[in-house]
């Protein structure tokens, strides 16, 4: 039963003629049938209150962007910028007098969507704080009076418009499906804030038939080093002259205790236990990814922060073999500490940058592989040794739990990841558990 419409605060919309007073009535029975909630304050439907109390698309991604930076990581930060930056464009009424797809692009993942220190010393965008070349305060004022209302995104095709452009790289090619999923969730996230500040009333994701793309994480082992080669690539970078002799240890902490580069960059004398015989222990606690020193709180271009998917004081304890406790010995001995305790450093001191370490990996990798290997993805990256190092555990019999522990994986990840290591490694405890039972029946 329709309430009593003359209660409402939102009556007096209503005309004077007996015609305009049922159309009105109309529109009300309407929102009731679509069983909308009624503002109690002013009486009217929520979707007219969310009219009334609208906002531009762009304009509540600024609001998104600058409740989500003090909370998050320099990474995540620049990630949410990214993701904006690539939707916001494609939400607008038209593209009449558009400025160059590149500089709006800068104005709004450089200047909008990242934050400083005011004067005040309150954070802002960059762009309330410095002043822009005056092409990116054209495009931002460009972008500030196209942008869709925020409820246009109660249109499906609207959605679709805002997802599909998370389908592409900047060059117009197909991103990567991880990245594809990433961005979706933070436009998610941006679009329950939009809930969350009544803006919307809904979701509108679940309005659209769209599925992200499907990733296979599973780790591929045909490009994967195993121990004879991995331990080979290890002492290449050690003949690389001095650098590569500072940088052999590192290499080992990503292999033999499968650090992270991250993590490995950022030890330290103390965390490690190195007796003169037999295993060690290395106390992980920090990783120090490198971001860019414009999404950082210190400037710099490390941020240092907890470990992954960790608490930020959480630490993880990690067993170290005696091979890697001698790496770990004679890079003290021989190159000592940074001041701040950092075992490994950049050639020019400071934070060790994945360029640098990276071209010593591709040096070894040409000095070690055939032709044919170096041009193939076995061990492209650094980070491979990783893989290889979390393998080795999987396949020596470590229980899966221990090996997730040590590599500071949870038990889902690990089984997504190293699914085909962990399934060999069952079939070798069937076998074992096969031939118990059979010793059990001919006893």
């Amino acid at each position: 039963m329709l309430p009593d419409l003359a209660t409402f605060q939102g009556w007096p919309r209503i005309r004077s003629t007996k015609a305009q007073a049922d159309g009105r009535r109309s529109e009300l029975l309407g929102a009731l049938r679509n069983r909308e909630q009624f503002d109690t304050e002013s009486g009217l439907p929520a979707s007219e209150v969310q009219a009334l109390n609208s906002t531009t698309w762009y304009a509540h991604t600024r609001a998104y962007a600058e409740m989500k930076w003090p909370g998050a990581s320099a990474k995540h930060r620049a990630s949410i910028a990214d993701t904006l930056a690539t939707i916001t464009p494609k939400l607008v009424k038209d593209n009449r007098g558009a400025p160059a797809p590149k500089v709006l692009r800068l104005a709004l993942y450089s200047w909008v969507y990242r934050f400083v220190l005011g004067d005040d010393g309150t954070l802002k965008p960059r762009i309330d704080v410095e002043d822009p070349p005056a092409d990116i305060v054209s495009a931002l004022d460009w972008i500030s009076r196209k942008s869709v209302d925020i409820t246009a995104l109660n249109t499906p095709s609207v959605v679709r418009t805002g997802l599909d452009a998370l389908k592409l790289k900047q060059d117009g090619t197909a991103a990567a499906e991880n990245t594809v999923n990433r961005k979706r969730t933070i436009l998610s996230n941006c679009l329950r804030y939009a809930v969350e500040r009544e803006l919307l009333a809904t979701l509108p994701l679940d309005k659209v038939d769209w599925t992200p793309p499907e990733t296979d994480d599973e780790i591929d082992f045909r490009f994967v080093p195993g121990p004879k080669l991995a331990k080979a690539l290890i002492d290449v970078v050690g003949e690389q002259g001095t650098r590569g002799r500072h940088l052999m240890a590192f290499f080992g902490c990503l292999y033999y205790a499968a650090n992270r580069p991250g993590e490995a960059a950022n030890l330290r004398e103390e965390d490690f236990t190195l007796p003169e015989e037999g295993w060690g222990e290395v106390l992980l606690s920090t990783s120090t990814p490198r971001v860019g020193s414009g999404w950082t709180d210190t400037g710099e271009s490390f941020d240092t922060r907890g470990l992954k998917k960790r608490a930020r004081k959480a630490t993880r304890p990690v067993p170290i073999p005696p091979v890697l406790v001698r790496l770990l010995r004679e890079h003290i001995k021989e190159f000592g500490t940074a001041e701040d305790g950092r075992l490994f450093r950049a050639a020019q001191g400071g934070g060790l940058l994945s360029k640098e370490y990276g071209e010593l990996w591709k040096a070894a990798r040409l000095a070690v592989l055939t032709e044919a290997e170096a041009a193939s993805p076995l061990a492209d990256v650094p980070y491979s040794l990783r893989h290889a190092g979390v393998s080795l555990w999987l396949e020596s019999g470590v229980s899966p739990a221990e090996v997730a522990r040590r590599a500071g994986h949870s038990i889902a990840v690990l089984f997504r990841f190293y699914a085909k290591a962990i399934h060999r490694n069952q079939q070798r405890s069937n076998e074992q558990i096969e031939r118990a039972l059979e010793a059990a029946d001919s006893a």
